[in-house]
């Protein structure tokens, strides 16, 4: 094969607009074309979109100036995001951004909690975030550079209007040399080896390309269609394939969290953007009609809403293999698990990042290609295993959807860190895995899955000096977020007073 000179992306949205952006900065040498085919005519699934922390480092890689980036896209701060609901009807946890207190002497800092939770002012976990704290005031503050200051430990991602950040994103793709064609794909023509070599719309233009990246959506019409790759169903564990999208009024105030509320079949978020506010009910089929499910939409609205319900299909799963032939698939024509953890930006980010360091300079490598598939498989396995954990560790018994859930059968890779979790309060991480050890404490205390015990290193310090410390953190969590702007303040001053809205 010829070296890569005619780069084609099938689809924009946000995927096909990621890779454009980033193609358009790092792939550019004089000697190579990038070509974006997409139409009009099919709509994407924009809606508003909430991210978690790496979110910024593609914006930076980019050279993205944050202000810039928040007028245009509508964006807020998020610190974490507010489960209602999940562990027993009613109840609510957060999973905050960033550090969870301080560890000691290596020992992680929950064990510590978990010994002495029992003592009298100890608190819940998330006293021991800054971001939950700020959460709560309703404020917001970036991070300090300063390891010394607690604000070392905040971390934080956006919300935004996933349509806004697609346009965003083109104009500097086609500033940098990304050519844009309208029109919609008829065929799909592959060569006698299997590899993609041209395209060709409804009106009879052809696109030729050497390498292809298929963001097409849920109909991954080049992985899946052309070159015939098949999908991993995941709806055994993850039985939701429906969900319903309205926007509503802006919300009043901002909160720096999304909130994602469980209901009887599924579960309904709520993404606050500048300009109006995100809403959508994830579903089960088998236990919601659509019908209730708009209902159970609508009626769960806080601000009023701005339009008519969407509603799309899916089955949660993967392609088994991402990379075929001379074709790569990023976003929904890739894999998707419902955004619960609001990881599917992410999982487009990771896909370049991979794929921009094992991009062919000459020929194609099998073993490069396997890589990519082996470390693209696992980054959606670790994804899948969080997920379904919100399911899982429940205790709800009100309605068939979450008796099914409590009843189903998880991967071994799941059931293997819950029952670690549960002797001791320990949590295996693997090499590549998304989630730190902070990320899954919360959920798993916050869904009431109580370690028998701690780890015995925890009583390697004085419990006096362990008090005090952790006495102190606690309290200036608390005063820190209270001097930190309101949260509309701090966009106010970022953006100038200008935003999407």
């Amino acid at each position: 094969m010829q070296p890569v000179r005619k780069l084609v992306i099938v689809g924009g949205g946000t995927a096909g607009w990621m890779v454009a952006a980033a193609a358009a900065r790092f792939l550019t040498d004089g000697q190579r074309t990038i070509t974006l085919v997409e139409s009009d005519a099919i709509g994407t699934v924009g809606v508003g979109e909430a991210t978690i922390p790496p979110i910024r480092s593609f914006n930076q890689m980019l050279g993205i100036d944050e202000g810039e980036f928040v007028r245009a896209t509508g964006a807020t701060m998020k610190l974490g995001i507010e489960f209602v609901g999940w562990g027993v009807a009613g109840d609510r946890y957060l999973h905050p951004f960033g550090d969870l207190g301080y560890d000691f002497e290596g020992v992680a800092f929950h064990q510590f909690w978990l010994k002495h939770r029992g003592q009298p002012d100890i608190g819940a976990l998330d006293d021991y975030w800054l971001s939950a704290a700020a959460i709560r005031a309703g404020r917001f503050a970036p991070p300090a550079p300063d390891p010394r200051s607690p604000l070392s430990t905040l971390a934080y991602a956006y919300h935004f209007d996933a349509t806004l950040y697609a346009r965003f994103l083109r104009e500097r793709a086609e500033a940098g040399g990304v050519t844009r064609v309208e029109g919609r794909i008829g065929e799909v023509d592959t060569d006698d080896y299997g590899n993609v070599g041209m395209l060709t719309l409804e009106d009879g233009r052809t696109v030729e390309g050497d390498f292809f990246i298929d963001c097409s959506g849920f109909r991954s019409l080049l992985l899946g269609k052309a070159l015939g790759v098949g999908y991993r169903d995941w709806s055994r564990w993850l039985p939701c394939d429906r969900a319903m999208a309205v926007p509503s009024r802006v919300a009043d105030p901002l909160p720096p969290m999304t909130r994602a509320t469980a209901l009887g079949a599924g579960w309904q978020w709520r993404i606050p953007l500048q300009h109006r506010t995100g809403n959508g009910l994830v579903y089960s089929s088998a236990h919601m009609g659509d019908e209730d499910a708009e209902r159970t939409l609508l009626s769960g609205l806080e601000e009023p809403a701005e339009g008519e319900p969407r509603k799309l299909s899916f089955t949660a799963g993967v392609r088994e293999r991402q990379w075929e032939k001379n074709v790569v698939a990023l976003g929904l024509a890739a894999g998707f698990v419902e955004p619960l953890e609001s990881t599917s930006i992410h999982l487009i980010q990771t896909a370049i990042n991979k794929l921009f360091w094992l991009f062919p300079a000459r020929e194609i490598s099998q073993v490069e290609r396997d890589e990519f598939n082996m470390l693209m498989t696992d980054a959606y396995e670790y994804v899948r295993d969080f997920i379904i954990l919100h399911y899982k560790a429940t205790t709800r018994t009100d309605t068939d959807f979450w008796r099914d859930a409590r009843a189903m059968d998880v991967p071994d890779s799941l059931a293997r860190k819950i029952a670690l979790f549960r002797e001791k309060g320990r949590v295996r991480r693997f090499d590549h895995d998304l989630f730190a050890v902070p990320s899954w404490v919360a959920v798993m205390l916050g869904q009431h899955i109580e370690p028998e015990g701690y780890d015995p290193l925890a009583d390697s310090m004085e419990d006096d000096r362990v008090l005090e410390a952790m006495r102190r953190m606690r309290t200036g969590y608390a005063k820190a977020a209270q001097q930190f702007p309101r949260h509309e303040e701090y966009l106010a001053r970022l953006t100038g007073g200008v935003s999407a809205r």
